[in-house]
Order: structure tokens, then C-alpha cells, then sequence
């Protein structure tokens, strides 16, 4: 069931542009009386020239608005310089009302431009549909077609230029929830090491759950890459590092490490590289963005570490890694968790609680309960100090000056911090993030 209707009527044929109101008149009727498409959201889509002293878009084409009674209350017209920010406008619109499936009614030849842009500024959570609008023989006016041609892939230089109109337009956003934040660590000495963990503030993303800073994309969440790839750029650019050498782990909830310079594996929750100028980043939003330094060997790491990955021990299996790899003595390895869900939000059933339990029984709140209290820090810090770093060597929320803490609960900070526990599936996602300096 199409729940949206977006008429493109950005580029339109010249003889066509005098009749506007006509034309957007008789596409309207077309809608109505075609009941496959019948819809209460309707987005007209169109170009506003710079210079133009238009008010109001709906006023302009008040004219051919009227008389629609079943569309009106859905009914916008969005106006804009460029295809991308008209195009970026509907998609706030379809994510404010949550709606997915999309018919798209376009001139034959916008079709394939236009799905480009879709591609960029949309995930896989929408479906689109395409009608052509082609103009009828010897009229000035257009008519819906059923008809769909077979669609050509665009010149590689199209698709660069839209590329680039996107980025322009993106990064002309205002950041959203105030100035984009870095927490650092103290015991990460800062003339070696370049290394923060994100906040929630000072990206571009606007849904309520991924505003603002959010920093992964899925083809199950409605921010599309374009615009997390964005956020990465500003938050490079607030930290000094590259975001072109930039290494997110591919999460698996377990336990494989890649080396920085070998054959990297399909999945992985830790990361090592003693290269300069490479930054390693492991997300968090409920599980813990873990990083490790080695001052010493110069050396360093990231690590994701939710409930199964801390069982299994992910963040010794990146300490190993670094021993083995790049001569690491265990005791100078430095290892920060960062913002996590904690031990008074986090629960588990039973089961999985008794895991924790026998790690240390202090892991565990109410452990009699179908859904104990679990506390993933305490269990990472015994894990390490098992494996022979130095109790003083990591920072997590035990730390006794709270003005240095920085390992916070993400489910008791909405305003600071994205959590899965706390927010659903359309969750956002903050990282951890480390680099050698050159």
C-alpha cells in the first residue's frame, strides 16, 4: 500500500514551464481518480531559481491546489535550488509521519538521475515505485504512464557531480543538539596518542532517536551513510584525525581481531596497528567502546565489547593481539572503557547472568531473579587484570575522582548518549576512537 506520492516536477521540458498550474492540475486529478495510487501524503517537488521573490510556495501554485479536497490536508509543495535539498525536505517529511513506500512520479528522463539520488539519501527501510510522467502528443500538458523504460546506468561523471551537490548540500547543515563533544581519557597520554569518545550532539542526524551525531549506518536504520559519513567528517575535523584512514570494527559480538596491514577478516570486534595517522574505532550505544594504548611500543587499539563479546573475552584477545604482533609488554598497556550501558540499567535473563556470575559474583545484582542486574565493566576489568594488566593501568567507571570518569551510563544520559536498551531498534550510535600521532 503506497503511503506517499512525490511528484518531481524540478526539471521540467520549457515549453511546459509558462503552464505550471495547468500542468500541476491535471497530474493532481490524474492522482485522484487513480486509485492504486491513492494516498492522504502528496509531495510536489520543484525548483525554486535563486533571486526569486516568491512568499510562499503553496500560494504560487494555490491555483492549480484547488478543488482537491481528498489531497489537500496531505498535500505539499516543497520547493527548493537543488534536487538534493528538495529530495533531503521529503525524506524529513516521509520520517516525521514514518511512512516507507513511496511512488515517485517523474519526467522519463529523471528516472535514472533520480534514482541515484534515492540511493544516497535513503536506506533499504524504504520502497520506492515509478510512474513516468510523459507529455501527452501535440499538448502542453503531461499524463501519468504505466509504462517504465528500461532504465540505463548514468555516466560515471553524473554520478560524481550528484555525489557532489550531496556533500555541498550536507555539509551546509547547521549541526543539530548543540557543538559536537569529545570525551578523552587522562591516562592516554595526548603526545603520543589522538584518541575521544563521541557524544550524541553536534551532527546532522534529526530523527529523535539518532540526533545528532549518530555514527553508523544500516539498511535497517533511516540515517543513510551520506549522512553518517558527514558526521565522521565533523567529528574528524573537531578531533585532527584523517576520515579516510579511518577503521570502524565490523561487529560480530565476539571475539576475532584484525591486524592493521593483513588480510582482514569478514567480521571482527577488535582492532590493533602500530601505523601513525591510522585511527581505529570501535561503536557503542550499550556495549562498551573499549581503547588500548601502548605508549612504550607505540601501539594501539579498539575494541567492542557487549555482554557476549566481554564473555568471550574480545578485549584481552586485543591486548594479545598487541603482544604478539608489535612486542606489547602487557604492563604497559594503557585500556579505557568508555560510555556504556551500566550495572543500574543493564539486565540479563538468568541464564546469561550465571555466566557473569562465575566470573565474579560481584558482576551480578538480584542474581536470583528471572532478569539480574549485570555489570559488563567490572566483568572486562577482572578479565584484564586476569590476564596481567595492571589494575591502575585501566580507567572505567571505578575511577575515584568522578571529575575524570568519563565510562558513563548511556541509558541515563539521553541527552549525552545513544542506547539500544533505552531507545529500540532505530537506535544511534557513538564510538570510541584511537590513533598514533605521526
Amino acid at each position: 500500500m503506497v503511503e506517499a506520492v512525490l511528484i518531481d516536477m524540478f526539471s521540467l521540458p520549457a515549453n511546459l514551464l509558462n503552464n505550471i498550474h495547468g500542468l500541476l492540475h491535471n497530474t493532481l486529478e490524474a492522482i485522484e481518480k487513480c486509485s492504486s495510487i491513492h494516498t492522504p501524503f502528496v509531495y510536489i517537488m520543484c525548483c525554486q531559481r535563486q533571486g526569486s521573490e516568491r512568499k510562499g510556495e503553496q500560494e504560487f501554485l494555490l491555483p492549480a491546489l484547488r478543488g482537491f479536497q481528498n489531497l489537500k490536508r496531505g498535500l505539499e509543495v516543497i520547493c527548493a535550488q537543488t534536487t538534493t535539498a528538495a529530495l533531503y525536505t521529503v525524506k524529513q517529511r516521509l520520517d516525521e509521519k514514518d511512512l516507507s513506500i513511496i511512488k515517485v512520479i517523474l519526467p522519463t528522463l529523471r528516472k535514472d538521475l533520480m534514482k541515484v539520488y534515492i540511493d544516497h539519501l535513503f536506506t533499504a527501510v524504504y520502497q520506492f515505485e515509478f510512474e513516468d510522467l510523459q507529455v501527452a502528443p501535440d499538448s502542453d500538458s503531461l499524463q501519468i504512464s504505466k509504462h517504465h523504460h528500461g532504465g540505463q546506468m548514468l555516466p560515471s561523471q553524473d554520478v560524481a557531480l550528484i555525489q557532489s551537490e550531496i556533500q555541498m548540500y550536507l555539509e551546509s547543515l547547521p549541526s543539530l543538539k548543540g557543538e559536537l563533544t569529545i570525551l578523552r581519557s587522562s591516562l592516554i597520554p595526548d603526545d603520543i596518542f589522538l584518541h575521544g569518545f563521541t557524544t550524541r550532539t553536534g551532527g546532522i542526524s534529526y530523527l529523535p532517536t539518532l540526533s545528532s551525531c549518530n555514527l553508523f549506518s544500516s539498511s535497517k536504520r533511516r540515517d543513510p551513510q551520506v549522512v553518517v559519513k558527514e558526521n565522521l567528517r565533523r567529528l574528524a575535523n573537531a578531533a585532527g584525525f584523517n576520515p579516510e584512514a579511518f577503521h570502524r570494527v565490523k561487529v560480530d559480538h565476539a571475539n576475532a581481531v584484525c591486524i592493521m596491514g593483513k588480510t582482514e577478516p569478514d567480521n571482527y570486534d577488535g582492532i590493533v596497528t602500530n601505523q601513525k595517522g591510522v585511527t581505529l574505532a570501535a561503536p557503542g550505544a550499550d556495549c562498551i567502546p573499549v581503547l588500548f594504548a601502548d605508549p612504550v611500543r607505540r601501539a594501539c587499539g579498539a575494541a567492542h565489547s557487549g555482554w557476549k563479546g566481554t564473555l568471550l573475552g574480545v578485549s584481552m584477545a586485543t591486548v594479545n593481539a598487541m603482544v604478539s604482533e608489535y612486542g606489547c609488554n602487557v604492563k604497559d598497556i594503557l585500556v579505557v572503557l568508555g560510555p556504556s550501558v551500566g550495572p543500574c540499567c543493564y539486565k540479563l535473563p538468568h541464564e546469561s547472568a550465571k555466566e557473569f556470575h562465575r566470573i565474579d559474583p560481584k558482576c551480578v545484582r538480584l542474581f536470583d531473579s528471572a532478569s539480574p542486574y549485570i555489570d559488563i565493566r567490572r566483568a572486562t576489568r577482572i578479565l584484564l587484570e586476569r590476564g596481567g594488566i595492571l589494575p591502575e593501568n585501566i580507567q572505567d567507571d571505578s575511577i575515584t575522582d568522578q571529575k575524570q570518569n568519563i565510562t558513563f551510563c548511556t541509558a541515563c544520559h539521553p541527552d549525552k548518549f545513544y542506547s539500544h536498551f533505552r531507545d529500540g531498534t532505530n537506535f544511534g550510535t557513538q564510538i570510541g576512537f584511537i590513533s598514533i600521532k605521526d
